[in-house]
């Protein structure tokens, strides 16, 4: 079987480097590009043909969430492998709704990172032990229905969805888990313990 190919977007350069030297070092894993930012990252991956894009998720210019819907469009043969600070369920779930397969936080032995290279680039979807336990808590708890948000704010579920398209279009999200990264990104609720 011949070595797996992959595309590694990250935009701090001893982490991309490091990352590199990494993947490089292991048996059946060949790094075929390198990129700063998601812009790059998906040129990459164009001209590459990898079979695996592992990328942070935040980065200058065009963000890791931008990058792999971009991808998953031009090269959806590509699995994309999230590979970042991030182990929040907004960080997790927009990722995965952006195309990802999967997600690992930094941080990971060696061993982990190899096992998700490989098992994203067989069609598997795979999680860090951590983000793997959010992930089945998120969907063992119910989300909360435009028409809970209704009844709260004494409005007609079609108000809040309305209203709920508004903030998204003046945000420039697809969601409401992008529309929370985005208000993090600003500082809000930062510091703030959640519920």
């Amino acid at each position: 079987m011949s070595d797996i190919r992959v595309v590694l977007a990250d935009d701090h350069p001893v982490v991309r480097a490091g990352l590199a030297a990494l993947l490089g070092s292991m048996a059946g894993i060949e790094v075929v590009g390198v990129a700063a930012d998601g812009h790059e990252a998906v040129r990459e991956v164009v001209l590459q043909r990898p079979n695996v894009a592992m990328l942070d998720l935040q980065m200058p210019g065009q963000d890791g969430f931008a990058a792999t819907r971009q991808i998953s469009r031009v090269a959806p043969d590509v699995a994309v492998l999230v590979l970042t600070m991030f182990d929040d369920d907004d960080s997790v779930f927009a990722a995965m709704r952006a195309g990802a397969r999967g997600y690992v936080v930094k941080g990971a032995e060696q061993e982990e990172i190899g096992r998700a290279i490989r098992a994203v680039a067989s069609g598997e979807a795979i999680f860090g032990p951590g983000v793997a336990q959010r992930v089945l808590r998120f969907f063992a708890t119910p989300a909360m229905p435009n028409s809970m948000i209704a009844t709260r704010l004494g409005l007609s579920p079609k108000t809040v969805a309305n209203h709920l398209s508004s903030i998204f279009a003046k945000l420039q999200v697809a969601d409401r888990a992008q529309a929370i990264l985005r208000a993090r990104d600003a500082g809000l609720g930062v510091g703030q313990d959640s519920p």
